[in-house]
Parts: structure tokens; C-alpha cells; sequence
């Protein structure tokens, strides 16, 4: 047995006849932390009441503390019996079955079912034990919306687990599951962003919490090549600028933290942070962070938060702070997220001024390089770079970086995968102009090409970009080959479609609706997008709280959620973007009325505002296009039913 897997495992009929205190010894021996005198006297109330309640389940296997490294938690006890996998939590005390107690054991069920190779295809029943809760009638059966056998957690107490258990094991059996292959099973992550920034500040390797088979790109390749980097700038003086490109959801926020959170280190000089001018993935971040280690560490969340606020910045403080100075930064090593959206020179100069800077002549990539500038001797600039992404007036994309490379600091070495060359990286730019006279490195693990965000399928960004280029026969068949595994809906009905997102999510499985920033005919259905969301509530906060996407009163638009994630997700279609004689149309609503946005790059602007949208959801999602109303000239039929026509002509089925 693997021992940082379990901390005691064996045959149900071993387990039985042992004293009680050679088993506690074992799990005492592998523990890792601190042994509180409450966890010790929890293991031996499981030890004894497990003996007693599996004495007559023969050909079993009992595992207790086995490690879920993704959630960063252990499960209780787990029960291999007649092929079925039992995951047994034990609320030592508790007299009733409360929601987060049956939420975490559903949670681990689903954990193991999705990221755990020998669970994938076995069949998994959750157990909430609430010892002084009163006895109440369980069904065996599996959930609702997804047939993936995983079964309805059951709830028991201490006295009725012994007959529950006889119960399971007489009427559930399957194929044999090797006790010992199943415990050393390969383990393949694929964190939330939220889940990764928290395990990689607790002190995880990405290698734990990232995928590495052989159908995911490795994300610690990419940190290697980084790591390299930032060593070879170091020990030769030198000033280096990497890019790190991938298709959403591919990793390059994880990639990013991750380098940051290793070269995090004052006493090596090269201090490192993570900057964004993403604020809602900024104030998500740094509030997860805060209060996991308030939780963790029993801390007030006011220190844990400044702590946090140190390690990821928004990328605007760090430029004004540069601003009232001109003394190099403390920061050796820099993380710019998204740096896609980092600003024009006009953009910049119009902010500036509403500052009082009224001379202003630098675009954002040019001043963020100048910062780095400063130092005598080494820097490394890191920018993640996500193709089509580029949702807002006045981003400027990576061109504007190499231009500023180009005409400034032309001594910096640039390091590029040959991946680059994509028009939705370019902006159509040629390569031999956006090199020009600079010294420019190609390695192509700098190119994350592989999305993760959507582990049930990795090709739905790939759906999404020829859905929006409308290439519908390769839009087709990539939509036949994900939608056996990753669901995409079409409704025009809203109470379906929160029905559905409701019947789909498990345990704490999140969903919430998402729309453009342009959709303001919505709001008649309650679909208000002009009313901000606060985002640590809307991404973090539990299904009881009216705050949280849970309620699906509040709608996170494209700038709320890029970089960011839920499980399903209901996207809410208006006539911004329509589909008319054969190709995508861009309008803009202003006042009372809609309007034809006619500079392309507004035009581009949109369409990546929807491929935001439709690359946001982790397991699945349904697509809400009204029906339009003819007494309302806003409202159209006309205006949605060609963008609904379009969707169904490429396979996405109705409901």
C-alpha cells in the first residue's frame, strides 16, 4: 500500500478481529499532522463502530483517510464490496443530516468519479453518517440527469449503518476492483482555478493538481521552460519576456500563478507576483485565498487577506505605484494575466489624464516594460496571452507588445512558441514585422494547446471557434463527438433552462447564468446584466446565499467571468450577436434602440465576448435564445430566430 494514499488499509475480515489500538497505532504512524486529542478519539468511536458494522461483509476492503489531492481533504473511510465503491463520512455527534455534510461526501464522489482513473467506470455510493441522527428512509438509486453510477448519498446513523450496509451490499454488486490497484489508482486533476490558486498556495506542486496523461498537456513542462528562464536572466544579467499563448481554459492562469507562487521568494532577490487587470479574478482569488488560510490556519481573515493581496496585485495599482516613483520595483519576476487586454496608447492616455497625467505617450505594454526596465540587472516579464480574447474597447493585444519591444527595449530576449503565428495572436500582423529587430526564442511549450477547463471534453473551445466562424460542418462533427460527455442545450424557455442547470449540478457543483455586457434586451426576464455583481460573492458563496450564482437572480457578464469558471452554466443569448444571411451581425443597443456596430474590431470585440461566454462552463451548458415578441420592436422575432435556426442546423439539441 501506498502510504501517503490511506493511513490504514486492509480486508474487512483483518480489520475486525485487530485490537483497536494496533489500528490506531497504523493511522497515528501515517498522519502527518498534529494528533488533537478530539481526531484521536473520532478514530477510535469509527474503528469500533466500523468492526461492528462489517463483521458479516466478507470479501471487502476498508481504507480509511484515503487522500483526494484536488480538494486538498481526506475521505473518512472507503468500502470495496462486491465491486462497488462506498465513501463513508463520518459527522461524529451531529443529530440531523445536514446539507454541507451530504455536499461533501457527493462531492468526493463525483471528485473520484471524474479525476480518479480506476473510479471512472465503478459505481460509487456517497454514505453520510450522522451518528445521533434520527433513522430515515434511504433510495438506492442512482442520480438524476447524468447516468454515470453515481448513486444518491445515503444517510444513517450509528445504530441503523451496520443493517444499511447489509442492505447495499446484498441488493449492489459489480465487476472486482483490485483493493490495491485502486488505491495507487493514477489520480488526474483538473482543478477550478479557484481549487488551484488555493492548493498551490498551501504549498502543492502543480504535478498535483494538474492532469499529466498522455490526451492533457503537462502544465509542469511549461513551468520547467519558464524556471529555465528565469534562471538563465539571472545568472546572466539578462532582461527576458516570455509568452505563454493557449486556447481558453488551457491552463495559462494556473501556468501563471503557479511560476509566481515558486519564485515567490525575498530571500533569493527575486521576488515575483502575480499582476491582473482582470478585477473580478483579482477580488475572487485573493478572497479564496484569504479565506481558506483563515480557515486553515484559524486566523482573522483581515491578515490572511493582506497576505494575499501581496502575492496576487491588481495590475493598475502596480502601474500607478510606478507611477509616483521612478525607483525599480521590488518585483524581479512578473506575471501579467491576460495580458491580451492590456491597454492602447490612446486608451491609456485617456485614463491617465482623467488622473491628472495630461502629457501621457505610452501604451500599457510600453510603461509596464519601462517599470521593468529600471532594474540594472536582470528582470523576467511573463505575459499569458489567450487567442480571441480581447473583449473590450481599447485592448490592445500582443501586437502592441511588440511594438513596444520593437522600438523601446529592443534588448530584451523574447521567448515565443511557433504557435504564435494564429491571426487571433497577431491580429493579422505579419511575423517578420512583429519580430523586427529583436532577438526572438522559439519553444513550443510555451503554447498551451489543450483545453482542461472542460475535463469532460477538450474540444469544446475548439466547437466554440468554428460555431462562431461558421464552419458548420466541422462544427458538427467536433458537437457529435463532445456531446455524449459534455452537454450543450438549446432552450427558449428560461425556467427550463434553470430547471436543467438545477437537475444536472451535484453536490456543490456551481451553475449560474451568463451574458453578454451587450444583452440588455434580457431584461425582461430578469436577465439585468447593467446591475454589477459582486464577484467574491457571485463565484464563492454558498447555494443558501441570495448572493451567490447558486440563486440565478444575478448575471455575470464576459468581463465578470473571463478567467474564471462554473460547472453549468446557463448562457443567455440576445440580438447583440445575430446570425443573418449566413454570418454573425453585430448590434449595439443604445437608448431605445439597436444599432449596427460597424468597425470591425467592435465586431471582434463581441464575437469574443461569446466565445468567453460559451467557454466558461466546466461540465455543460444550455444556450437561452428568447422567442422575440412582435409587440415589442426591441424584441423581434426575427432578431433571435436566426441565431436559434443556426444552433439547431449545427446539431444542438432542444429541450
Amino acid at each position: 500500500m501506498d502510504m501517503e494514499r490511506a493511513y490504514y488499509s486492509g480486508k474487512v475480515e483483518n480489520f475486525y478481529l485487530k485490537n483497536c489500538d494496533e489500528i490506531l497505532g497504523e493511522i497515528v504512524r501515517n498522519n502527518q499532522f498534529a494528533l488533537e486529542k478530539k481526531q484521536r478519539n473520532t478514530w477510535i468511536y469509527e474503528i469500533q463502530l466500523l468492526q461492528n458494522s462489517m463483521k458479516d461483509l466478507i470479501n471487502s476492503y476498508i481504507i480509511f483517510e484515503y487522500t483526494i489531492p484536488r480538494m486538498g481533504d481526506r475521505i473518512d473511510n472507503v468500502l470495496i464490496n462486491n465491486g462497488i465503491i462506498y465513501l463513508i463520512e463520518f459527522k461524529v455527534g451531529e443529530n440531523a443530516y445536514p446539507k454541507h455534510a451530504i455536499d461533501q461526501v457527493f462531492d468526493y464522489a463525483l471528485d473520484l468519479k471524474y479525476f480518479h482513473k480506476e473510479s471512472n467506470n465503478k459505481k460509487i455510493v456517497p454514505i453520510c453518517v450522522c451518528t445521533n441522527a434520527p433513522e430515515i428512509k434511504n433510495e438506492i438509486v442512482q442520480t438524476d440527469g447524468i447516468e454515470d453510477g453515481i448513486f444518491k448519498p445515503v444517510c444513517c446513523n450509528k445504530t441503523n449503518l451496520k443493517q444499511t450496509l447489509e442492505i447495499l451490499s446484498n441488493k449492489l454488486n459489480d465487476n472486482y476492483i483490485d483493493p490495491l490497484s485502486w488505491i495507487n489508482s493514477q489520480y488526474m486533476p483538473t482543478p477550478t482555478i479557484i481549487e488551484a490558486a488555493q492548493a498551490l498556495y498551501r504549498g502543492h506542486n502543480v504535478k498535483e493538481i494538474s492532469r499529466n496523461d498522455s490526451d492533457a498537456y503537462n502544465l509542469s513542462l511549461t513551468t520547467e521552460e519558464i524556471n529555465k528562464i528565469i534562471d538563465y536572466a539571472k545568472n546572466q544579467n539578462q532582461k527576458c519576456i516570455c509568452f505563454i499563448t493557449g486556447v481558453p481554459g488551457a491552463g495559462k492562469t494556473l501556468a501563471g500563478l503557479n511560476i509566481a507562487n515558486i519564485r515567490h521568494n525575498f530571500d533569493e532577490d527575486e521576488h515575483a507576483v502575480f499582476l491582473s487587470g482582470n478585477g473580478p479574478l483579482v477580488y475572487v482569488l485573493r478572497e479564496a485565498l484569504a479565506r481558506d488560510e483563515a480557515e486553515r490556519l484559524n486566523i482573522q481573515k483581515g491578515f490572511a487577506k493582506r497576505k494575499a493581496n501581496a502575492f496576487i496585485q491588481n495590475v493598475h495599482h502596480f502601474r500607478d505605484d510606478a507611477i509616483k516613483s521612478n525607483k525599480a520595483p521590488i518585483e524581479r519576476v512578473v506575471v501579467f494575466d491576460e495580458a491580451q487586454r492590456a491597454w492602447t496608447r490612446e486608451k491609456t492616455a485617456k485614463f491617465m489624464s482623467e488622473k491628472g497625467e495630461m502629457n501621457w505617450d505610452l501604451s500599457e505594454p510600453e510603461f509596464l516594460i519601462s517599470i521593468m526596465d529600471r532594474h540594472k540587472d536582470w528582470a523576467v516579464i511573463i505575459c499569458l496571452i489567450g487567442g480571441g480574447q480581447e473583449i473590450n474597447t481599447g485592448e490592445a493585444g500582443l501586437p502592441e507588445w511588440f511594438s513596444a519591444l520593437r522600438l523601446n527595449f529592443s534588448h530584451w530576449k523574447v521567448f515565443i512558441s511557433k504557435q504564435i503565428h494564429y491571426n487571433e495572436y497577431t491580429q493579422g500582423v505579419p511575423l517578420e514585422q512583429l519580430f523586427k529587430n529583436l532577438s526572438v526564442n522559439v519553444i513550443d511549450k510555451l503554447h498551451l494547446a489543450v483545453s482542461v477547463r472542460s475535463f469532460r471534453s477538450e474540444k469544446v473551445s475548439e466547437f466554440v471557434k468554428l460555431l462562431l466562424d461558421v464552419n458548420i460542418n466541422s462544427a458538427k462533427k467536433i458537437l457529435l463527438n463532445i456531446n455524449s460527455v459534455y452537454p450543450i442545450i438549446l432552450t427558449r424557455n428560461l425556467d427550463v433552462a434553470k430547471n436543467w442547470v438545477k437537475t444536472m449540478a451535484r453536490g456543490t457543483e456551481r451553475y449560474g447564468i451568463i451574458a453578454s455586457s451587450g444583452a440588455k434586451r434580457l431584461k425582461s426576464f430578469g436577465i439585468w446584466i447593467q446591475n454589477n455583481i459582486t464577484p467574491e460573492n457571485w463565484f464563492l458563496n454558498k447555494s443558501s446565499d441570495v448572493r451567490s450564482s447558486y440563486y440565478l437572480e444575478d448575471t455575470a457578464t464576459e468581463f465578470d467571468i473571463q478567467g474564471l469558471e462554473i460547472d453549468w452554466a446557463i448562457v443567455a443569448w440576445d440580438a447583440d450577436l445575430r446570425f443573418e444571411n449566413g454570418n454573425f451581425e453585430a448590434y449595439n443597443f443604445i437608448g431605445s434602440r439597436w444599432n449596427t456596430i460597424k468597425k470591425e474590431i467592435d465586431k471582434m470585440y463581441l464575437k469574443n465576448a461569446y466565445r468567453v461566454l460559451l467557454t466558461r462552463a466546466r461540465q455543460g451548458l444550455i444556450i437561452f435564445i428568447p422567442e422575440g415578441n412582435e409587440k415589442d420592436y426591441t424584441r423581434k422575432i426575427e432578431y433571435y430566430d436566426g441565431t436559434y435556426n443556426y444552433l439547431k442546423s449545427i446539431g444542438i439539441k432542444e429541450i
